[in-house]
């Protein structure tokens, strides 16, 4: 049976497409989409990801009116929190340390939530 090779972009509505494309490209350093063939998209780097469905009554994911919940994988949790609180950006750090890691939650300007892991080495 063919596999699929890994995620190659995830898409969702925004408000403000460009202001919110902004907003990750400034905090997380993903790159926009270009603007013509020859561009750079991100390149994430290669490790676990979870592709994960959950029950529709889930409160996982904070507000029940979000639909998705992104993981970015981090290499330096405490540093990234660090960072985003100096950009007076609000993130809960989760203070169990769990067998696959550490986690961390923020949601970006039009409230979609955003889970930040650091993998356990």
């Amino acid at each position: 049976m063919e596999k699929v090779l890994g995620i190659g972009g995830l898409f969702f509505r925004a408000r403000d497409p460009d202001k919110l494309a902004a907003w990750y490209r400034d905090h997380f350093g993903i790159n926009e989409v270009p603007k013509h063939y020859g561009g750079q998209p991100w390149r994430q780097e290669a490790g676990a990801t979870v592709f994960a469905p959950f029950p529709e009554s889930t409160g996982y994911f904070g507000d029940p009116g979000k639909s998705w919940m992104i993981n970015f994988r981090v290499r330096d949790l405490v540093a990234m929190v660090e960072e985003l609180r100096a950009a007076g950006i609000t993130v809960d750090v989760d203070t169990e340390i769990y067998p696959n890691g550490i986690f961390a939650r923020l949601s970006d300007p039009e409230g979609n939530p955003i889970q930040l892991w650091q993998p356990k080495e």
